[in-house]
């Protein structure tokens, strides 16, 4: 039986759902069910063969025996060529493809011994974008030879390009060979050998039973060419998706490519970015026209009207064609059954969505799909779907970096890689699988001490740090909590240990991966390699052991979670149970095939989708071009021809956000395409913006009022610091939630050490200096100078710090010793003392206490910053210097004798004043010049002001008042407490 004199080629029409019409049309031609069965489906991945799948499920109406669905494979996806295609027994079988991970593998080695320093997860980053060139190059059968002989290059090639291109020949010239040794070829080149050995038998010996290519647009010489076989063959044809044969010739002409450049002897490649482009390439390159493709009769329930189709094919003109919809009908712009909806942000736009799609449930057996290619969005609109009990069947998967098993792997490599740093240690031992059943409890309970211990200044690298931690320390505030800790830490340490001992000892990628495989599974007893999650990471660390051989010689464990974040991100998860039979999420990849009653196409940003092409770091594109490679445009062609299917379905609801995660955002250009051809016919769907915006919205407003607990007196402490007096007085809220609830602030993990560090170490230093009894201004600079070489100063810190420190201390030794030959002396530092004052325990420490010369003594407070005020401290806001010299004259200070009085109260701030770092500030005056209190009268205002403070709150009923006094620093710490947006600024408050 000889070939047709004509190929057999069809179009279905974007507006009918193109799945739904292959089948049913395979059906109609196939009456017969076993020779149905015998025939073969050819479609262009897995994911299409899922959903051919699925609607020959539907049409069936019973039991079927289904074709064979074969995908031809995507070496993008890394999609291998359906098994159907590759027949056994041959005389001289095709060599197999070598495995993906295994060729990335190599490829990051080729890449690092050419470029030394080059790091394991960087070289694996260029391997990969090497070897999507080495595909193109393959795939569209440009010979290695011609990055020497068939480029003009010229001196305004930027010398990058120069330099990326000579590695890049010399990567090619030793590619063959390193091939060779493997016994395999690549996967590219075994999909031409086999498409073109699989056209030549088909030529010879037509198949039995009937074939159909569907859905098929990839432009490759190779699958063009078995395109046309199978169009040729007696019971074959060939299925396009979309073809526009509403488009004019002057259209259709306008896409290109075009005529031949007289001086390079290549075509120009044209509208790259048009829906159309890769049809008519394809159609080019198998010798046929559009005229040659018929109607495919056959459509489905899920279909829209006709006129979509020309709605579309007007929307995606050429750019310079764009004039005519001036004058198109109002039939051919109104977009009937379209509807558009803009928001403000992401967070708006899923809520929307998720409304949308949970509304199309109402009907009975109405189906909705989102086809977004955001990843965020979908995640989003997922999540709130969930609020329903809706599980959407999301058929990208999730990327197994995100799940538990690809989490965890990513946190054991961050917290080796960064020497077991607070952040990353605290998230692996956190993390939901470590320690997972009966001792998960008490497992948490000792991390959860630990964090709090973590608060503040980083220790020292490594598991010693923690080890050093945990060491008991003199006037140790957190002394129990160290110690339930230390209880801990020796079971937590035994399991981390192997880690940091054999990363130290592991120099090459494949020992690094066992032992963090090795310790993954006892720090979960296997759990993360347990489900349909734990089994997908259990085989990609299996086939990355397997060739980390053949990988990157030089292993830095720096380098290690960078790459198994790209190794994890690439493989996608699905669950096994698939989701809500109704509702979909779909890719890019499905939005040709599949099409549900409503279509919402999410996302329509750019940047988004159209996504903005990824750039090539090996080859520029006028190389690319040059060569004959596809453009980086190509990828916007290809998502527009995806948009422009998505857009057949009967109602479709398209969304956008003015504001993305990094700012704003502009709209897409299909957006802006399909807006400008609407004109008045645009529809807006603002009603799905409004119930967004009232699911969550309270049905009253009801702010709280500003917070005046008032709890019992024996309630109330009987000891109060010196150091909140000031904050009883100011904000007797902040007070009661310190002191009476115990709710102190957090400092962050890993914290820079700030100003409180600051301080305690400067007040460290000077009371060890001064308890040296020599007072020596040498032994000062340097205790200073050791202060900044501990573990936790950041170097920064100690660059920026150390000179104006250094400064200021010699200002103090000048000063002490100055003060010392006017017969001043230091009695006490860093002394506690108490004393019970108008019915209550006060308590401070004093930084510093000294003898005058007339016998009274001087309280001296040292700052790193700027001191009180004067005007603070006379308003009672500012009282810490005058209740610790009223302690003092209570004799709550031991060492000062009997009957001390207090002479004279000082500042010493290590900040800069005039041109210096150091000075003093009293905020007394003897005889209360410049507005003072007169500094004999200090102690007795501070006792007036305590008195009335304890009186109203300690003793007596008077309620904590939430407020607010500019003459005190708030640092906010209760704010969120004391709900502060609530009543703040409120004429009732």
């Amino acid at each position: 039986m000889g070939d047709r004199a004509r190929p057999a080629l069809f179009t279905i029409p974007a507006h009918r759902a193109f799945a739904d019409a292959l089948v049913t049309g395979l059906l109609a031609l196939h009456r017969d069910p076993m020779e149905l069965a015998q025939g073969m489906v050819l479609l262009p991945n897995s994911r299409a063969v899922r959903a051919v799948s699925d609607a020959f499920v539907r049409q069936s109406g019973g039991g079927l025996l289904l074709p064979r669905l074969v995908a031809i494979g995507d070496p993008d996806l890394g999609e291998q060529v359906g098994g159907a295609l590759d027949p056994l027994g041959e005389d001289d079988p095709i060599p197999p493809a070598v495995a993906p991970i295994r060729r990335q593998m190599m490829l990051a080695r080729m890449v690092q011994e050419e470029r030394p320093g080059t790091d394991a997860g960087q070289a694996l980053l260029l391997g990969q974008a090497l070897g999507a060139v080495l595909d193109q190059m393959q795939v569209e059968r440009v010979p290695p030879g011609a990055l020497r002989d068939g480029l003009s290059l010229s001196e305004d090639l930027s010398r990058h390009w120069q330099t990326s291109l000579a590695l890049f020949e010399i990567v090619i010239a030793r590619w063959p060979e390193a091939l060779a040794r493997t016994g395999c070829i690549d996967l590219a080149d075994r999909r031409n050998r086999l498409f073109d050995r699989l056209s030549a038998r088909w030529a010879a010996h037509p198949p039995a039973g009937s074939v159909a290519a569907a859905g098929i647009s990839t432009t490759a010489p190779a699958v063009a060419g078995l395109l046309r076989r199978i169009a040729e063959l007696p019971r074959g044809l060939v299925v396009f998706a979309g073809l526009d044969q509403h488009m004019d010739e002057d259209a259709w002409d306008a896409i290109g490519p075009f005529d031949a450049d007289p001086a390079t002897g290549r075509a120009a490649p044209g509208q790259e970015s048009h829906p159309q482009y890769a049809l008519k390439r394809l159609l080019d390159r198998m010798s046929a026209t559009r005229d040659d493709v018929a109607l495919w009769r056959w459509g489905s329930e899920h279909d829209a009207r006709a006129v979509r189709a020309r709605n579309i094919s007007n929307a995606m003109l050429p750019p310079r064609l764009t004039g005519r919809w001036r004058d198109l009908k109002t039939a051919d712009r109104s977009l009937s059954g379209v509807e558009a909806l803009e928001v403000a942000t992401p967070g708006e736009e899923a809520q929307a969505i998720a409304i949308a799609l949970r509304e199309a449930l109402e009907t009975p057996g109405r189906t909705a799909a989102l086809v977004t290619p955001d990843r965020q969005l979908a995640t989003r609109v997922s999540a709130h779907l969930r609020r329903w009990g809706i599980e959407a069947d999301d058929s990208a998967g999730q990327p197994l970096s995100r799940l538990p098993p690809g989490a965890l792997l990513i946190a054991m490599a961050e917290a080796v890689a960064e020497r077991f740093a607070p952040v990353p240690l605290l998230s692996l031992l956190k993390h939901p699988l470590v320690m997972r059943g009966e001792g998960r409890l008490d497992w948490l309970e000792g991390a959860r001490g630990l964090d709090l211990l973590l608060r503040g200044p980083r220790p020292q690298a490594g598991l010693r740090g923690i080890d050093l931690l945990l060491e008991e320390k003199p006037d140790d505030r957190q002394r129990a909590l160290r110690e339930s800790v230390s209880q801990w830490w020796p079971q937590a340490r035994a399991l981390l240990e192997p880690l940091e001992t054999g990363f130290a000892e592991a120099a090459d990628l494949g020992r690094q991966l066992a032992a963090l495989r090795e310790q993954a599974g006892m720090l979960t007893g296997d759990a993360v390699w347990a489900g349909h999650q734990g089994r997908a990471a259990a085989e990609l660390f299996a086939e990355m052991e397997a060739a980390a051989p053949d990988g990157p010689r030089q292993a830095d464990p720096r380098a290690l979670p960078a790459l198994l974040d790209h190794m994890l991100g690439g493989v996608a998860v699905r669950p096994p149970q698939g989701g809500h039979p109704r509702i979909a999420i779909l890719g890019l990849i499905e939005a040709q095939l599949v099409q549900a009653d409503l279509m919402v196409l999410g996302g329509l940003n750019e940047g988004t989708w159209p996504g903005l092409p990824a750039p090539d770091p090996w080859l520029a594109p006028r190389i690319r071009r040059e060569l004959g490679l596809p453009g980086l445009e190509t990828r916007i062609g290809l998502a527009s021809h995806d948009f422009a299917s998505a857009l057949g379905a009967p109602q479709i609801f398209i969304t956008r956000a003015r504001r993305g995660s990094g700012g704003p955002a502009v709209a897409s250009r299909f957006w802006l395409r399909l807006k400008a051809m609407a004109g008045p016919q645009w529809k807006s769907a603002d009603r799905y913006a409004a119930l967004a915006a009232a699911i969550d919205a309270p049905p009253d407003h009801r702010p709280a009022a500003r917070p005046a607990p008032c709890p019992p007196v024996q309630a109330r402490p009987a000891v109060i610091p010196v150091t909140d007096v000031d904050r009883l007085k100011a904000d007797p809220f902040a007070f009661y939630a310190r002191r009476i609830l115990r709710l102190a602030r957090l400092d962050p993990v890993d914290a820079d050490a700030g100003p409180a560090w600051r301080g305690t170490a400067v007040h460290d230093v000077l009371q060890r200096w001064a308890e040296a009894g020599t007072l020596d201004p040498a032994d000062l600079e340097r205790r200073a100078r050791a202060m900044f070489d501990e573990p936790q100063v950041h170097p920064l810190l100690k660059a920026l710090w150390q000179p104006r420190l250094i400064e200021a201390i010699r200002w103090i030794a000048a000063e002490v010793a100055r003060d010392r030959a006017e017969g001043r002396r230091i009695l006490a530092v860093e002394q506690e003392g108490r004393a019970e004052i108008a019915g209550v325990t006060l308590m401070g420490k004093a930084d510093r206490i000294d003898r005058l010369p007339d016998g009274r003594i001087g309280i001296i407070d040292y700052k790193t910053g700027k001191p009180p005020s004067a005007r603070q401290v006379k308003a009672g806001f500012a009282l810490q210097l005058g209740l610790l010299g009223l302690i003092a004259e209570h004799e709550g200070f031991v060492g000062l004798g009997d009957r001390p009085r207090a002479g004279d109260f000082e500042y010493w701030s290590l900040a800069k004043k005039a041109d210096q770092f150091g000075y003093r500030e009293r905020p007394v005056d003897p005889l209360g010049k410049r507005d003072r209190i007169v500094t004999e009268d200090f102690t007795a205002f501070a006792l007036d002001q305590f008195t009335q403070a304890a009186d109203a709150w300690l003793l007596g009923t008077a309620p904590f008042r939430a407020e607010i006094n500019p003459e005190v620093a708030n640092y906010g710490d209760y704010d969120q407490l004391m709900r502060l947006e609530e009543w703040y600024g409120r004429d009732d408050g």
